[in-house]
């Protein structure tokens, strides 16, 4: 990515290299469940601006009152939950790198939406590369590598945005079996920055409007909730909640769940804005198009990948009933683009998440970080990238 520092980058890498950054890694956060990728992505300063800036007018059309009070319908009323906020405190805009008519590197957005990501964890990953990038004499730049802002006033921000005016034991990032999930090592993180535990839902206890959770012996009551709950999964689970979602409970979330509705897949139709890719209900076709090559099935509320057809035929459109065809959408599709160079010569293709965060007392979002997912294969799952070195998490630095 960055010409100036990539080359030097593949010329300095080695098996050891990339063994001192997770040993940085695994020191603080403990074994990883999920493969680490290689490399960083080496943004440049003008790519960075540019992503931020298309996240930034992604989610001011979404912020409109008029489009909001459309959005809110995707919310099921049994899953409507008192309490939400004019905004999420946590949004995610997740950009294909691809070739732009004049060969320059753009974003293309493939996904969206207004739910927790790895916040702790990125800023983790970003110091650990920073530190081992600073040990190579040729990437050690006058005034080193940072992430989008300045590292103590990105902490502050996410330390309002997740605790609040509360306490820390009074907040507790939520999750089915967090100690069971692979994003694991963000919840370590979590904890050792903010002092916020993560807690499984289930261990929770209502009494009255108020909820509780155990903690050395003794209850204490959870004022705020760090939101990791995905919906699909404690449906698919069967998993009992020990409240009702409808219920007028004395706490507040970050991110409130009605969000994980609205802004998502659901409300991509309703943008219009160069770096969104086209994109409908299955509803809204009166007859399929043509050439289903140029698109991706996607339903709208799954999380991980899961749903997603890249080889779309009319036998694979046949398979979801009419009813739901309102929960699906077709999207034009994305050509990534090969962007980093391996050392061997291969490319690599790379999505970037802008990561967003707004605290309570704020009246809009502000980009924090660039987490990174690189792959080799078809698609950017852990299925398609099977016994291949340079694809997985990673993080985006820049060079100050």
């Amino acid at each position: 990515m960055d010409p100036s520092k990539r080359p030097l980058f593949n010329r300095a890498y080695s098996d050891a290299l990339f063994g001192q950054y997770m040993q940085r890694l695994e020191d603080r956060l403990g074994p990883f469940p999920f493969h680490v990728a290689e490399t960083p992505l080496l943004l440049t300063p003008a790519l960075r601006d540019r992503l931020a800036k298309d996240a930034m007018e992604i989610v001011g059309q979404l912020s409109r009152p008029e489009l909001l009070a459309q959005l809110k319908k995707a919310i099921p009323a049994r899953y409507d939950v008192h309490g939400m906020d004019a905004l999420p405190n946590c949004a995610q805009v997740d950009f294909a790198l691809v070739k732009g008519p004049q060969g320059e590197i753009e974003g293309r957005v493939v996904e969206l939406q207004a739910f927790p990501s790895l916040y702790a964890l990125m800023s983790f990953m970003a110091e650990a590369w920073a530190d081992t990038l600073n040990t190579v004499p040729e990437l050690k730049g006058p005034y080193g590598w940072s992430i989008h802002m300045d590292r103590s006033q990105a902490l502050e921000l996410m330390r309002r945005t997740i605790v609040g005016g509360c306490r820390p034991e009074e907040v507790v990032l939520v999750d089915y079996e967090p100690e069971k999930q692979k994003t694991s090592p963000d919840f370590v993180a979590t904890r050792q920055l903010f002092g916020v535990d993560a807690v499984c839902v289930t261990k929770l206890v209502k009494k009255g409007r108020q909820l509780f959770r155990e903690k050395d012996g003794r209850l204490v009551q959870v004022k705020r909730i760090y939101n990791r709950m995905v919906f699909d999964e404690l449906e698919v689970k069967k998993v009992k909640v020990p409240f009702d979602w409808n219920d007028d409970l004395d706490v507040t979330w970050a991110s409130h769940p009605n969000w994980y509705w609205v802004w998502s897949k659901y409300s991509l139709p309703h943008l219009d804005h160069p770096a969104v890719p086209k994109t409908r209900y299955l509803s809204d076709f009166r007859a399929w198009p043509e050439d289903l090559s140029r698109y991706v099935l996607k339903p709208l509320f799954s999380f991980a990948g899961s749903g997603v057809v890249v080889d779309v035929t009319p036998e694979e459109l046949a398979k979801v009933p009419q009813e739901q065809y309102g929960n699906w959408v077709l999207q034009e599709k994305v050509e990534y683009a090969p962007v980093i160079p391996m050392p061997d010569g291969n490319g690599v293709k790379a999505e970037v998440r802008v990561m967003l965060m707004r605290p309570p007392d704020a009246a809009q979002l502000t980009p924090l970080l660039c987490l990174v997912r690189l792959s080799r294969g078809k698609m950017l799952g852990v299925d398609f990238n099977k016994g291949l070195t340079w694809v997985g998490g990673s993080v985006g630095i820049w060079a100050e």
